[in-house]
């Protein structure tokens, strides 16, 4: 299966490089480039169903439009759409925010052609790409109390019902498979899998998977 790949970042340079990088690899394919936000969002509303990328990559540094409001916009719009940050500003308060918005992983920019590679492999598969580094800054984060205000909720607690929905849908089961598994309708399910989110405040499947990991729910293969 094909993987279709979006890369926005206003480094003409970058945006060069990386598709070059992955011209190489049979099953991915780059469908759209843009330097700028405003111009990546109108070749979505344009693009065939064909070509619609299933992963964007998307610099944080960008003008007029940066990387946040790119992904803020992206996430409201077009939720299934996973998201790749790349960037050299690889520190904890970037990568929290970051999963805060939905984002399914964090490259920097002087990543090898494997991590690359890898990253879009296990994105496109599992819907997160977490390396222990950032298992490592994400727990360093979420310690700080000043700094990780609002990334989860904490007020509600999951029930072992709410995290077992939460490690299957890990495993990337689906409702109807993930309700037969636990002799309940899909319907349930579905309530299940809304209330998990608003309990934990993510915003979709990404973020309760990095919440899931981070709390212990579910252990995600790292690349060490």
């Amino acid at each position: 299966m094909i993987t279709n790949i979006a890369i926005i970042d206003d480094e003409q340079l970058i945006v060069e490089g990386v598709k070059m990088l992955l011209s190489t690899e049979q099953s991915i394919s780059v469908t759209i480039t843009s330097n700028n936000g405003d111009d990546f969002l109108d070749s979505l509303r344009s693009i065939s169903p064909q070509e619609f990328p299933h992963i964007c990559l998307v610099d944080i540094q960008m003008h007029p439009m940066d990387g946040f409001e790119l992904v803020e916009i992206l996430r409201e719009t077009y939720p299934e759409l996973k998201i790749i940050i790349l960037s050299s500003h690889y520190k904890s308060s970037v990568l929290g925010y970051m999963v805060k918005l939905g984002v399914s992983a964090f490259l920097p920019k002087n990543s090898d052609k494997k991590t690359f590679i890898e990253a879009i492999t296990r994105v496109h598969k599992n819907g997160v790409y977490f390396t222990a580094e950032d298992h490592r800054l994400l727990l360093s984060y979420l310690n700080d109390s000043q700094k990780n205000k609002g990334l989860f909720n904490e007020n509600d607690e999951l029930s072992e019902r709410e995290k077992e929905v939460v490690r299957l849908i890990c495993k990337e089961l689906t409702n109807n498979e993930i309700a037969e598994k636990l002799s309940l309708s899909p319907r349930t399910i579905e309530s299940h899998r809304q209330r998990i989110l608003d309990k934990i405040g993510a915003k979709n499947t990404v973020g309760m998977v990095i919440y899931a990991v981070v709390n212990g729910i579910y252990d995600l293969p790292f690349k060490l």
